[in-house]
């Protein structure tokens, strides 16, 4: 169960995050109304509170596997919403940010 509640609350972190930024991107730079901005500046405060949802006590392993996350998401919102086309290397980078960030969050510890 602590794996699946880490997975969605990395997804809900990701929409949150990368949304937010995208509806900022579109007011500011794509000339949308200036109410996408604030859609976006709430969703990225959220994108702060989902993080702290995460069973993990510790900040830096929360944030640093999350950075994997966000990298791999990004590629996948911009293939659905702008279009991008990511190269193998883009895919394989990804890959290799999800792999780091099972191996952060859930390989075995003793006394951590």
């Amino acid at each position: 169960m602590t794996i699946a509640k880490s997975v969605v609350l990395f997804a809900l972190a990701a929409v949150a995050e990368i949304g937010g930024a995208w509806l900022v991107w579109q007011s500011v730079r794509e000339g949308k109304d200036w109410w996408w901005a604030g859609l976006g500046v709430l969703a990225l405060g959220a994108y702060g509170f989902v993080a702290t949802l995460q069973p993990d006590a510790h900040f830096g392993r929360i944030l640093a596997a999350y950075g994997g996350v966000f990298v791999a998401g990004s590629l996948a919102w911009c293939m659905i919403f702008d279009g991008f086309r990511p190269d193998r290397w883009d895919i394989m980078g990804s890959v290799i940010c999800l792999l780091g960030v099972a191996m952060i969050m859930f390989a075995p510890r003793s006394g951590s």
